[in-house]
């Protein structure tokens, strides 16, 4: 029989990078959940039940955001949604792999972390000048620790093999 056994410093080390795997892996399922339910949608009166939903969330539908997925939805043909449907599960095994590296202490999967993590600071940035939102500053707050701590890590690593 085979026997595993992690050393107590190695599982310190890699906790902050577990931490960061399931984060990511949580990000993963949730779009991948969302593709599958937009193929639900295909073949049905996207508008119909945007409206629905919009008014089972007690929201009103001549408000500005209620609006823009209204009009979205009057728009939207069954070829959108299995593109969008492929980008959410390209997107959710992106992530899901990175978890998976993370989780096993992968290097790419370090990088990966830091490069897919950097791509979004300035679009949260953005983002947060134009319209300001707690939910946006503590993402942008997320992201950038992230971003950080994997960078540490990172150089971490490279100078204990220096």
């Amino acid at each position: 029989m085979f026997k595993f056994s992690i050393s107590r410093d190695k599982m310190v080390k890699n906790k902050g990078e577990r931490i960061v795997a399931i984060f990511e892996a949580a990000k993963g399922a949730i779009v991948l959940l969302a593709g599958f339910g937009l193929l639900t949608l295909v073949h049905k009166n996207v508008q119909i039940i945007v409206e629905e939903i919009i008014l089972q969330l007690h929201l009103n539908p001549a408000k500005h955001y209620p609006r823009i997925f209204v009009d979205l939805a009057s728009h939207i043909g069954d070829s959108q949604l299995w593109m969008l449907a492929l980008f959410a599960v390209i997107y959710a095994s992106l992530r899901l792999l990175e978890a998976y590296g993370l989780w096993h202490g992968m290097r790419w999967a370090q990088w990966l972390a830091v490069v897919t993590g950097c791509i979004y600071v300035p679009l949260e940035i953005y983002e947060l000048l134009f319209r300001y939102s707690w939910i946006k500053l503590v993402t942008l707050i997320v992201n950038v620790g992230i971003v950080l701590y994997m960078s540490h890590r990172i150089r971490t690593e490279l100078s204990i093999i220096k």
